[in-house]
């Protein structure tokens, strides 16, 4: 009689992995998401006035990359998904 996948009560084993990537990667990843939609807007009051000064400079570039970096790390991030997968 072959094995079955499922616990002694009738459920599915847990998953280390799974559990690690449900309470800490898909936080992250959906932080990042929102940050690097919401990033952008501090941008304007930078733009508005101009960059005039190196610090200007500075800390707009920063916040440029602080964007590519959210990007990077929230791009599979789906705001749809409800988790609907139990654990």
């Amino acid at each position: 009689m072959p094995s079955s996948p499922l616990g002694e009560n009738g459920s599915l084993p847990v998953d280390p992995f799974t559990i690690r990537r449900r309470l800490v990667v898909e936080p992250i990843r959906a932080l990042a998401f929102w940050t690097a939609i919401a990033l952008p807007f501090l941008y304007l009051p930078l733009l508005w006035y101009g960059l005039e000064s190196t610090g200007e400079l500075i800390v707009f570039f920063g916040l440029v990359a602080l964007n590519l970096l959210a990007l990077l790390v929230g791009h599979g991030y789906d705001p749809r998904d409800t988790g609907g997968d139990s654990v």
